[in-house]
């Protein structure tokens, strides 16, 4: 067995167990890469590609299905069934990539979503056993109304995905939601992790159990979102850098001054670590901002650098933009980074796309640490990092101190839970 996989916990029912020859897999991927119709970065495709050969090489038949973006909305309960969340763009890279064909069934919608998977599939299904397609790609799941309806209707959905496969394999660590595709379905079929999902598992235990010190990068564009899974990373890390509006807040709360678009309710939220920290002085500020008085871009005289030491009580800014690289010069922020022995980002300094020096510094200072065990998590963090750094993301790319995390919020999730195993799908592939 390749060794990447023999830590994880025999519990967790694994692929290479699975009796595959004739029969049809159902796979949950995590192929939410696509934003108004376009694909923003395959990576999430490339990570499963060995899942499905190992199953297609096995004997196994393939019906894929993932969830892209959020078609519900939450106010009124309608789902969008548009370009905009189809799985079509998924479907015709894999096409290109794999060099066969899939269908997309196509069902009834109302303004609900889709009420059901109805008999039509059956003819996809037995083309695909005569091996007249390569596959089947379900609609975007959130497309239909049971997926994430909770109660029966969550129950019945599954059951209907159940009808469809002989065995399911979950390869969607991202995916950490209680979904019928996630969740429910684990309980109605033989269900296995796949490579990646096991490859993800495998790396978290560099993030819960980590070579010290351990340095933890963290933004994100709201505080509320953020503060569970903060509150644990800072009991578990020995130094931890803040960035974008978490930035902003807890600067805001510590200093006393005034941030555009930080509201008083988070500010304070972020007391509560600002007290924590003013003990166990965990957190390692970057010591200069960039302030923009526009949201509108990057643009020549409405910017400027900040020194946060020279920020005095009940001053007001404009909205903090970026991270100016020169507080990597600082002498603490280097010697820190270079001293850490596990290093998990997950963020992007600046408001992107105009705002990306702090990113780019944030990434090359990281590099120059050649002992670290380093830890992206989060489809925004490693797409700033590939755009802005594209000759480090291809030389790193198979290096063995660097892992790239599918789904950041999955790992966060798993910190706050203090283990993989405490995240739901993978609880049910478990019982």
């Amino acid at each position: 067995m390749n060794k990447e996989f023999e830590n994880i916990d025999k519990a967790v029912p694994k692929i290479q167990d699975a009796d595959l020859d004739d029969k049809v897999v159902l796979v949950r991927v995590d192929h939410n890469v696509v934003k108004k119709g376009e694909i923003t970065d395959p990576f999430r495709i490339d990570a499963t590609i060995g899942t499905l050969y190992n199953i297609v090489e096995r004997g196994g038949r393939l019906i894929l299905m993932t969830h892209v973006g959020r078609p519900k909305d939450k106010k009124t309960g309608e789902i969008s069934v548009s370009q905009d969340t189809s799985i079509e763009p998924i479907v015709e890279y894999l096409e290109r990539k794999l060099h066969t064909h899939f269908v997309i069934p196509e069902f009834k919608s109302t303004s609900k979503g889709i009420g059901s998977i109805d008999t039509s599939i059956n003819l996809h299904i037995r083309n695909l056993k005569r091996h007249e397609i390569g596959g089947i790609y379900l609609p975007n799941t959130r497309w239909f109304s049971g997926e994430e309806a909770g109660g029966e209707n969550q129950e019945r959905f599954a059951t209907m995905l159940s009808g469809l496969a002989d065995v399911f394999v979950n390869d969607a660590f991202g995916s950490w939601q209680p979904h019928a595709s996630t969740y429910n379905i684990a309980r109605l079929l033989p269900s296995y992790s796949g490579y990646l999902m096991q490859q993800e598992i495998s790396n978290l235990t560099h993030v819960l159990n980590p070579k010290r010190p351990f340095l933890a990068v963290v933004a994100g564009a709201k505080f509320d979102t953020k503060i569970g899974p903060l509150r644990e990373l800072y009991n578990k890390v020995d130094c931890l850098i803040l960035g974008g509006v978490i930035y902003n807040t807890y600067l805001a709360a510590k200093y006393g001054i005034n941030i555009a678009g930080v509201t008083e309710k988070e500010i304070e939220m972020a007391r509560e670590l600002v007290e924590k920290d003013s003990r166990e002085k965990k957190i390692l500020e970057l010591p200069i901002v960039v302030e923009s008085d526009t949201l509108d871009g990057k643009i020549e005289g409405k910017y400027r650098s900040i020194e946060i030491g020279k920020l005095m009580k009940g001053d007001s800014l404009g909205y903090i933009l970026d991270i100016d690289p020169g507080s990597f010069d600082e002498k603490e922020v280097m010697d820190t980074i270079l001293g850490a022995g596990t290093i998990f980002v997950n963020a992007v300094m600046g408001f992107t796309p105009h705002f990306t020096k702090g990113s780019k510094a944030l990434d090359r200072a990281i590099d120059e640490n050649r002992e670290a065990k380093k830890m992206y998590g989060g489809g925004d963090t490693l797409k700033e990092f590939k755009d802005l750094l594209p000759g480090l993301y291809l030389a790193v790319l198979d290096d063995s101190q660097y892992y790239f995390f599918t789904g950041g919020g999955a790992v966060l999730k798993a910190i706050q839970e203090g283990n993989p195993y405490g995240l739901l799908p993978v609880r049910a592939l478990m019982e």
